[in-house]
């Protein structure tokens, strides 16, 4: 009885945490703007997976899968995180049940994101995907794109540094 009044009073939280929204932009392989009701915009940065970046080996590959999937569709998600750009981190879903995230590690368009994720099925499907070579796993030397941001962070660094060595004043990037 206890158990089947716990169900009663958490199925509407359950209910309204899942939201819908008409995927309106695709920024790139891992982050989709959504429509929501009242014409407001949503900006998603998907949970659980990253994709390689744009100037990056198959990063307007991911980008095209992501929007093959889900440009145009009404898909339902669940807000899991806030990331450090403030954009809301979340699981998002189409199709009938298909898991975004899921679907880009299965197609080879972007790494499990481990740091971020406890579900190691998303792991195994990476790994069943690499021994497949499919996407991205094709380049022997592909660099996750947590990898690629550092390199091109120390890149801009080392400038810096030798710029000013040089007495030369280098402006930020916006």
């Amino acid at each position: 009885m206890k158990r089947l009044m716990l169900v009663y009073l958490l199925f509407p939280v359950f209910l309204f945490s899942q939201t819908t929204g008409k995927v309106i932009k695709i920024s790139d392989g891992d982050t989709i703007t959504l429509l929501l009701k009242g014409n407001q915009q949503k900006k998603l940065r998907l949970a659980e997976v990253d994709c390689p970046e744009s100037g990056q080996a198959f990063g307007k590959n991911a980008k095209q899968f992501t929007a093959a999937q889900v440009f145009g569709k009404t898909v339902s998600f669940v807000e899991t995180n806030t990331d450090r750009y403030g954009r809301s981190v979340a699981k998002v879903y189409y199709d009938g049940g298909k898991y975004l995230s899921r679907e880009l590690i299965k197609a080879g368009m972007g790494w499990w994101y481990f740091s971020y994720s406890k579900d190691a099925s998303l792991g195994k499907i990476q790994e069943n995907t690499k021994l497949k070579k499919a996407g991205l796993w094709q380049d022997k030397n592909a660099v996750a794109p947590w990898e690629y941001r550092k390199m091109k962070q120390e890149l801009r660094n080392n400038k810096r540094i030798e710029a000013s060595k040089n007495g030369i004043q280098v402006k930020k990037a916006a």
